[in-house]
């Protein structure tokens, strides 16, 4: 029966000392290798999310919503007393204070 080999904490230290090294010498294939991962995710996160849209469309048979005039017709009431408030600001003459 073969027995793993066991991974020495020297080792793992050796190895992520020479891997900016070995990075830095490949950059270009680094840079195709990193820019083909993201291009891969992002198409998967498309994908993802237009199969979302297309099995979330919105049935016409679902519950309609219904106006309530009585709640319209009350905010209607509040704007215009806001509206009057606001109208009366300028009629009022403030005094200037800096000059004499």
């Amino acid at each position: 029966m073969r027995k793993l080999k066991a991974i020495k904490l020297k080792d793992v230290k050796d190895f992520f000392k020479k891997l900016p090294k070995f990075l830095g010498e490949r950059a270009f294939l680094v840079f195709l290798a990193l820019l083909g991962l993201s291009m891969a995710f992002g198409g998967l996160i498309f994908y993802q999310y237009n199969t979302l849209i297309e099995q979330t469309e919105s049935d016409p048979t679902e519950k309609q919503l219904k106006f309530k005039s009585k709640t319209y017709q009350r905010i209607l009431e509040i704007w215009q007393e806001k509206e009057n408030k606001f109208k009366e600001t300028d009629l009022k003459v403030y005094p200037n204070l800096f000059v004499p």
